[in-house]
C-alpha cells in the first residue's frame, strides 16, 4: 500500500490552535505577580549574582523556545529547514558535511526575511535576549537572529547552535561556550539533542553538555538522525550503541524519548522502515505541538520555580546574617567571624535550620560552595534581616513571595485550566492553506 504524507511539517496545520486574547491577559497578570511579589526579594538579596539568571519582561512574554544541540554535521540545521519547510527557499539555513554553523542562530517570526546582528538583539529590551550582553562582545559577534515570515514561528522560536567539536578547546571559541549553552538550556521549553550514526562517541565537551542538562530531563529529546542510511540490523546496533554511550550521562529512572528518523526532504532510502520513520516524525510534531499548547502553563511553572529558589536564597542569606550577628561581640573581628561561618556552614546549622523551620526540600538547596563566592563579592553587612524587609504600605517581602508561591501562581494556573477550550483549527493562523508537498508521490 502506497503511503502518502502531506508534508505540512512547517506549519503543524492540524495541531496549532488559534491564539486567544486571554493569553495576553494571563501574561500581564504573571508579569504583575513577578514584579510585585518576587522581584523585590530577588533584588534585595541579589539572587542574580548567585544564579546568573535575571528574568526580563521579554522572557516572560516570549514564545516557547526549541533548542537544537549536538555534535557537528549531524543535521541540526537541516532538521530546522525541514520542519519549517525552508529547503530551496531564500530562508534556508546553510548546511554541509563540514562544520557549517559557527554561530548561535535564533530563528523567529518577522514580517519579512531579515537578519539581525547579535549586538542589536542584546540591546533590544523588548526581546528576551538582552541578558546575553554579559557574555561579551566576542559572543555577540557569534549571535545572529533571522526573522522569517512563517506561520509556525508566530508560536515558537528555534535556536540552532554550533556543533560540538571534541578536539576544540572552549577557550579557542573566544567566548564562554558552556555558559552560553547553559543560558539557552535554562530557558528552553524543548531540547533536541541530535546525533547521527557516525558520531556516537562521547568526549569531554559532550559530557559537559549533559552535565549542564541535568535537571532538565523532561525537556530533552534524543534524535537519531539519518536513520535511513542504515540497514535494519545496523540501525539496531547503532541504537544500542547510542544508549550505551549516553547511559552514564543520563542518570534518571526514565530515559528521554528517542526519535529515530531522517529529518530531511529527500525520500527515504529504499528497503528501510518507512512506516516507522513516518510515525516517528508525526510523534515529534505532536511533541512540538504540546510545547506550543502548554506555553502559559510552562511560563507560570517556570516563574513559580524561580520564586521558590529566590525564597530559599533569601532564607539562607537571612540565616547567615543572623548567625553572624549572634556570634559577633564587641571585641570580635567581623571578617574572621564570618569567614568561619561561610567556610563551615554545617558547624552552625545554617542549612539544617532552613530545612527544619521552613519546610524546604533538601533537594532544592543550592550548593554550599556557591555561597563562598557569593559572599566574596557581597559583604554580609550589606544585607538586612528578613524581619526588617517590611513596610506599612507594601507589606513584608517574604510574605508576598510566599503568597505568590502558594496562592497567586497556582490560582493563575488553575484559571487557565478552567478557561481552556478545545483547539480551534484555523488555516488563517497555521498557514495550512499553503500547498503541501507529497514526499512519496511518484513523478
Amino acid at each position: 500500500m502506497e503511503i502518502y504524507l502531506l508534508v505540512c511539517l512547517h506549519c503543524l496545520c492540524k495541531m496549532v490552535r488559534t491564539p486567544e486574547a486571554s493569553e495576553s491577559t494571563t501574561l500581564q497578570r504573571l508579569r504583575k505577580i513577578y514584579h510585585s511579589s518576587i522581584k523585590p526579594l530577588e533584588q534585595s538579596y541579589r539572587y542574580n549574582e548567585l544564579r546568573q539568571h535575571e528574568i526580563t519582561d521579554g522572557e516572560i512574554t516570549s514564545k516557547p523556545m526549541v533548542l537544537f544541540l549536538g555534535p557537528w554535521s549531524v543535521g541540526k540545521s537541516t532538521m530546522i529547514n525541514y520542519l519549517l519547510g525552508l529547503d530551496d527557499t531564500p530562508y534556508q539555513l546553510y548546511t554541509g558535511a563540514e562544520p557549517t554553523t559557527s554561530e548561535f542562530t535564533v530563528i523567529m517570526h518577522g514580517p519579512k526575511l531579515k537578519t539581525i546582528e547579535g549586538i542589536v538583539m542584546a540591546a533590544d529590551s523588548a526581546r528576551s535576549f538582552s541578558p546575553l550582553e554579559k557574555f561579551g562582545q566576542n559572543f555577540l559577534e557569534k549571535l545572529i537572529g533571522i526573522e522569517v515570515p512563517h506561520k509556525l514561528l508566530e508560536r515558537v522560536t528555534f535556536v540552532d547552535t554550533p556543533g560540538i567539536i571534541e578536539n576544540r578547546k572552549q577557550q579557542e571559541r573566544g567566548y564562554p561556550f558552556n555558559d552560553v549553552c547553559q543560558w539557552f538550556i535554562d530557558r528552553a521549553d524543548l531540547i533536541f539533542v541530535v546525533f547521527d550514526p557516525t558520531k556516537l562517541d562521547v568526549g569531554l565537551e559532550l559530557e559537559m553538555l549533559f552535565r549542564q542538562l541535568k535537571g532538565r530531563e523532561s525537556q530533552i529529546r534524543i534524535i537519531l538522525n539519518k536513520a535511513d542510511s542504515l540497514a535494519t540490523q545496523e540501525l539496531m546496533r547503532v541504537y544500542g550503541a547510542l544508549f550505551w554511550s549516553l547511559a552514564p550521562l543520563i542518570n534518571v529512572t526514565e530515559p528521554p524519548r528517542v526519535y529515530v528518523s531522517s529529518f530531511w526532504p529527500p525520500e527515504y532510502h529504499p528497503e528501510t522502515h518507512k512506516d516507522l520513520f513516518l510515525k516517528e516524525e508525526i510523534s515529534l510534531l505532536e511533541d512540538l505541538n504540546q510545547v506550543i499548547e502548554n506555553r502559559l502553563e510552562n511560563k507560570i511553572a517556570f516563574i513559580r520555580q524561580h520564586a521558590i529558589r529566590v525564597r530559599i536564597h533569601a532564607l539562607l542569606v537571612d540565616r547567615y546574617l543572623q548567625t553572624y550577628k549572634d556570634k559577633m561581640t564587641f571585641f570580635s573581628d567581623g571578617e574572621l567571624v564570618f569567614k568561619d561561618i561561610v567556610e563551615d556552614p554545617d558547624k552552625f546549622y545554617i542549612f539544617k535550620s532552613i530545612l527544619a523551620k521552613t519546610n524546604v526540600s533538601k533537594f532544592d538547596l543550592p550548593n554550599r560552595e556557591a555561597y563562598k563566592d557569593f559572599f566574596g563579592i557581597n559583604p554580609i553587612s550589606s544585607f538586612k534581616l528578613l524581619a526588617q524587609q517590611c513596610s506599612y504600605m507594601g507589606g513584608c517581602y517574604l510574605e508576598k513571595i510566599e503568597r505568590a508561591i502558594t496562592h497567586e501562581l497556582p490560582d493563575l494556573l488553575g484559571s487557565i485550566g478552567l478557561g481552556k477550550k478545545p483547539s480551534i483549527l484555523s488555516c488563517d493562523t497555521t498557514g495550512c492553506g499553503e500547498t503541501p508537498r507529497n514526499r512519496y508521490r511518484k513523478p
